[in-house]
């Protein structure tokens, strides 16, 4: 399937109190709405994923995957600001004809569910049967299920927290440090930044892997001085990104994940949680240094009625894209598990 894109003719009202004006949402669809329209799947995505969700967690999405679009009318809306279809720094600003670049409005979480809310509208979207998503899209699938607890059946919440912790917010600052270190940042210019958002990158795979990930995958193969592999790998991933990315996006992007706080005007974390309906699965992984297992436990003691996978992964933070053999057999075991009233530990290793 191609992207496809929404256009809300109206102003779109931010938590900040600022607006968008002609928001654009870039989405995509799998599959068909079954006529008792029970079926649908929405995925949130991660900080720089796009709405193309059978290409990037392959494995999980895909015909012959647990969703697949033959039984599942699947739906992943890239998110504001991203650099993949929606309304972003580098969309023009009507006010000036010209792109926003570092003018673009501050917005939050809160914002993206209320664009996912006129997405599903004008899908004609009633009940969601399942909102997924790891990391910063655990993050949207969490605020929809307390902003919406009649219409969302069940959350899967994997590698997430329910308020961004200093931890995180900390390494994504040193990440904005090295962007606004990059001269060129400041230049309003679409390739501006790009070795801040190199040198961004490799800071942040430090934080989606780990210490035992990097020994065995970038050990050195000789004892020569120079050309080290861990270094090389840095630099390549970091290219990467820049190939793909911009800095203003990725600026904007991480002050959004450092905005997560579920408690904010609700009188406190645990009541926000308190408010979810769905059937909850949350899924932590034990090596992950950047949304530590304890974030996922304490999910798992306050909202309802949650189950609780914790995994085993050689791969960290990372893991939520990778092990999808595990994943599905997760999900598979909770959906024939009632968890209704009490909480189920489901453990799972890998």
């Amino acid at each position: 399937m191609s992207l496809e894109t929404y256009q809300y003719q109206q102003t779109f009202e931010l938590e900040t109190g600022k607006h968008l004006q002609n928001l654009q949402i870039g989405y995509h669809t799998y599959g068909t709405l079954n006529k008792e329209r029970d079926n649908v799947i929405w995925v949130c995505h991660a900080l720089t994923a796009n709405s193309d969700v059978l290409d990037w967690w392959k494995g999980l999405f895909g015909e012959n995957d647990y969703y697949c679009p033959s039984k599942y009318f699947i739906v992943c809306a890239n998110i504001i600001g991203s650099a993949y279809g929606t309304t972003s720094p580098l969309s023009d600003n009507p006010a000036t004809g010209q792109p926003f670049y570092l003018t673009f409005p501050d917005y939050t979480i809160r914002d993206l569910i209320k664009a996912h809310q006129l997405l599903a509208d004008h899908l004609g979207i009633g009940q969601i049967h399942t909102v997924i998503g790891g990391s910063l899209g655990g993050q949207q699938a969490m605020e929809w299920g307390i902003m919406e607890p009649e219409r969302i059946k069940n959350l899967i919440l994997i590698a997430t927290n329910a308020r961004h912790s200093p931890w995180g917010i900390a390494f994504n600052e040193s990440q904005r440090l090295t962007l606004s270190a990059d001269q060129t940042f400041y230049e309003n210019r679409p390739d501006a930044g790009a070795k801040g958002l190199k040198a961004a990158r490799s800071i942040a795979l430090l934080s989606y892997r780990g210490y035992k990930t990097y020994s065995v995958t970038q050990q050195e193969q000789s004892d020569e001085l120079g050309n080290y592999r861990a270094a090389s790998y840095q630099n390549y991933q970091g290219q990467k990104l820049v190939n793909r990315f911009n800095a203003f996006s990725y600026w904007y992007l991480t002050k959004l994940m450092d905005s997560h706080n579920v408690g904010r005007g609700r009188h406190g974390v645990e009541k926000a949680l308190s408010q979810i309906k769905a059937r909850t699965l949350v899924i932590g992984i034990k090596s992950d240094v950047l949304f530590p297992i304890e974030e996922q436990q304490y999910l798992f003691r306050h909202i309802p009625k949650a189950a609780l996978a914790e995994i085993d992964s050689f791969y960290g933070h990372d893991g939520f894209l990778i092990e999808t053999e595990i994943l599905t057999n997760i999900i598979s075991s909770f959906f024939k598990t009632d968890v209704k009233g009490k909480i189920i530990d489901l453990q799972q290793t890998a």
